[in-house]
Formats: C-alpha cells, sequence, structure tokens
C-alpha cells in the first residue's frame, strides 16, 4: 500500500553579515544544499534555477533508499513604495529606485513538473515534493534576518508490519518522524553554513 508523509521544518536565523551578500549566498542553491546530510548529489536542469537532488536516508530496518525532489527556484525582491512615490509604474523603476525601496527578498522552492516520472519503489527508489519559503530581511549593523520555512512530501510503500495498524496512525506517527529528521538537517545545514559564511544565529 502506497502513502504520503509529510516533513516540516522551520526556522528563524540572524547572518552577521549585510543583506546582498547574505542574498548571493543563500540564492545558490547547490552549495547549501550540500551542507544537508541526506543530500548526496545536486544536478541542474535544462532550465534556469532548476535542480534535481538526491536525498538518500534509511528506513526503520536500516535500508538505504533514494528520494529524487525536482525543484524549481525562484526569486522575489520586496519593496515598500512610499506614498508619495505610489503612482510610478514599477516596470518603469530604475535601478536606484528598487534599492531604495528594497525591503527584503523572497527565495522559494517550489516542486517542476516533470514528463516522466524516475520512481521505481521495487528499487527502492521514490520521488518526493518539495514548497520551501526563505525570506530574508535587512538589519541593522550588517545584519539580516532570515526566516526559512520547509515542507516536504513523499510517497513511499508501506511495509507490510505497519499494514495491520490504521492507515491514520501510521501516517501521523510516519509524518512526526520525517519532520523530526527534518528539523534536524535543517539546524545542521545551517550550523554548516555558519562555518562556511560566517557567524549565524538562531533566534
Amino acid at each position: 500500500m502506497e502513502m504520503t508523509a509529510t516533513g516540516k521544518s522551520k526556522g528563524q536565523w540572524v547572518f552577521y553579515r549585510n543583506f546582498d551578500d547574505t542574498v548571493d549566498y543563500l540564492s545558490d542553491q547547490p552549495r547549501i544544499l550540500a551542507f544537508n546530510p541526506f543530500c548526496h548529489k545536486i544536478e541542474a536542469l535544462d532550465r534556469d534555477e532548476a535542480y534535481r537532488w538526491h536525498f538518500r536516508v534509511t528506513d526503520p530496518q536500516n535500508n538505504p533508499f533514494d528520494v529524487i525532489f525536482n525543484i524549481q527556484q525562484e526569486s522575489e525582491i520586496l519593496v515598500d513604495i512610499p506614498e508619495e512615490s505610489s503612482s510610478i509604474d514599477p516596470e518603469e523603476m530604475s535601478d536606484e529606485m528598487i534599492r531604495q525601496f528594497t525591503v527584503g527578498r523572497k527565495i522559494t522552492w517550489h516542486p517542476l513538473s516533470q514528463d516522466k516520472t524516475f520512481a521505481m519503489p521495487e528499487k527502492y527508489l521514490f520521488e518526493g515534493k518539495v514548497a520551501a519559503e526563505m525570506l530574508i530581511v535587512p538589519m541593522q549593523k550588517e545584519r539580516t534576518r532570515v526566516d526559512f520555512d520547509l515542507r516536504v512530501n513523499v510517497a513511499f510503500l508501506l511495509y507490510p508490519a505497519f499494514r495491520i495498524v490504521p492507515e491514520k496512525v501510521v501516517r501521523t506517527m510516519v509524518s512526526t518522524g520525517m519532520s523530526l529528521i527534518m528539523q534536524t538537517a535543517t539546524n545542521h545545514m545551517f550550523q554548516k553554513i555558519s562555518k562556511d559564511f560566517g557567524k549565524i544565529r538562531r533566534l
């Protein structure tokens, strides 16, 4: 029987670097995913800011299985235009005006649809979906706040031993376990980032 489990992870960090440096660093998806303990390969796809993540984890019986995620990354500049300038057409704003009114940047990851599936359950290969958002906001004294929110869905085959347990109970157990794994991986990733990028602090 196939079941979908959902894992969630979130947190807030302060990066002790300026806004532009922080945005540039966190926009480099292959670089930061390399610090995730479960991600063993990242490959660029044939479109801008699109990647395939290869994750490897172990099941309750300590058997390894792989999960593939196809991800599209998008970046949005957040601006706060004062009332006296609200009549300006956003398309006609100069780079200097955009920089002046910028209050943050939002980086999002969302599932990238594919024409074919890579899942092969008989070979312990599954496909997952990721939805994530990083809200990056400048602070005073050359510091930057980062809000990270991640949601992962993975469809997998249920072991025969679990089939005697009500599906709702199993789904809750598995999703809780996955959330714990994802939160641990997120914390580990940001700890590694702090050693590579510079001082960061969790709020």
